[in-house]
């Protein structure tokens, strides 16, 4: 009898056990009619444009910071460095070492030394600049800025209209987001973007940003012939006037003798260090206004072009979900920025403006 209960017992444990291993039931589909997803498409729609919107103020805030630190390190570094007695004697040497090379070329000098000038602009200003922010760091997170703003109001769109978030994920694998293929893999649906945490980690991300960099050609923020060009120009035809009177001042103390000769030196050095100084207002307010006029260019491009600058990667974005769903094609940038001169870090208001529309 004990035996007989036994096997009931472990009949029924294994028919428990079996009846827990099972897959559990799918809820079925809520049916959601054509008219709701037409206003949840609408929904997604305005979703976009506001956070298109979010994103622009993010990135102008971001590239007002990053002007602001190139301004203080250029006032900070580069121009000393530039003006200084030493740097421009290891200047005329180079200028001199140029013109002997140059092989008759014209203009061979200036050209040479402003390729040098923007190698050290590299070195002393956008490169430590870099460090903490620059236009390459503001374009991957204001297209990221974008789909986590996105992100956000998926889950509260479906709520609103009690769709589950999988149906709404369903839909939202059909509206393109990234469209750059073929191959399909430069491809990406609104879903793959809201989903994917990082984004960087998405290829049709990487296709997309290596897109924009290609489009805006190099990266840099100034080029060797409208930026250092003036600067090099005037500098070496300085330099160069200079080489007559310091080779003829180098004959006269090589006759006076040793002692005679070193004080001839000394006093056509210091000569040159009163020349150099007198000249070194006029050789900033020079380079000022150059750096400044080809930076302002340049920064104006990185924040307004739309194919180039640090919003592009979102304008490319929102393009697609919204033309999908019968929104602008090419959503504009609109950002409102106002030209500036160059000026010292003493007179630069850190603080963001707000937003100026129509200009």
């Amino acid at each position: 009898m004990k035996l007989r209960a036994l096997l009931v017992a472990a009949v029924f444990l294994l028919a428990g056990c079996a009846t827990s291993a099972r897959a559990p039931v799918t809820a079925p589909a809520v049916v959601v009619s054509p008219a709701t997803w037409q206003q949840i498409d609408r929904e997604i729609l305005s979703a976009s444009q506001q956070a298109t919107e979010q994103v622009k103020v993010f990135a102008r805030g971001s590239m007002e910071h990053w002007r602001t630190r190139v301004y203080e390190q250029t006032e900070e570094n580069f121009i000393p460095w530039f003006s200084s007695y030493w740097t421009q004697e290891w200047l005329s040497m180079k200028v001199s070492w140029y013109t002997i090379s140059a092989g008759g070329e014209q203009d061979a000098s200036a050209k040479r030394l402003a390729a040098y000038l923007l190698e050290q602009y590299q070195e002393r200003v956008l490169a430590p600049v870099a460090v903490e922010i620059d236009p390459d760091a503001i374009l991957g997170q204001s297209t990221a800025f974008y789909a986590q703003l996105m992100a956000q109001q998926m889950p509260l769109i479906a709520q609103r209209h009690g769709v589950p978030i999988a149906q709404l994920n369903g839909r939202l694998q059909k509206i393109p987001a990234i469209a750059l293929g073929p191959p399909s893999a430069r491809d990406a649906s609104l879903y793959q973007v809201v989903s994917t945490e990082p984004l960087n980690t998405l290829p049709a991300y990487a296709a997309l940003i290596d897109k924009v960099h290609t489009a805006g050609g190099s990266k840099g923020v100034a080029s060797t012939d409208s930026t250092m060009a003036p600067v090099a120009k005037r500098a070496s035809q300085r330099m160069e006037a200079e080489m007559a009177p310091r080779g003829a001042a180098g004959a006269v103390a090589a006759a006076a003798g040793k002692l005679a000769g070193a004080l001839i030196s000394v006093g056509v050095a210091g000569i040159r260090a009163i020349i150099q100084a007198n000249d070194r207002p006029d050789s900033e307010a020079l380079i000022r206004s150059s750096l400044g006029n080809t930076f302002d260019k340049a920064w104006l491009k990185l924040l307004q072009n739309p194919t180039t600058g640090v919003m592009a990667g979102t304008l490319h974005i929102a393009g697609q979900v919204e033309g999908s769903l019968g929104g602008r094609d090419e959503p504009s940038v609109g950002l409102g920025v106002n030209r500036v001169e160059w000026r010292p870090p003493e007179s630069i208001n850190p603080q963001i403006e707000p937003t100026q529309q129509g200009e």
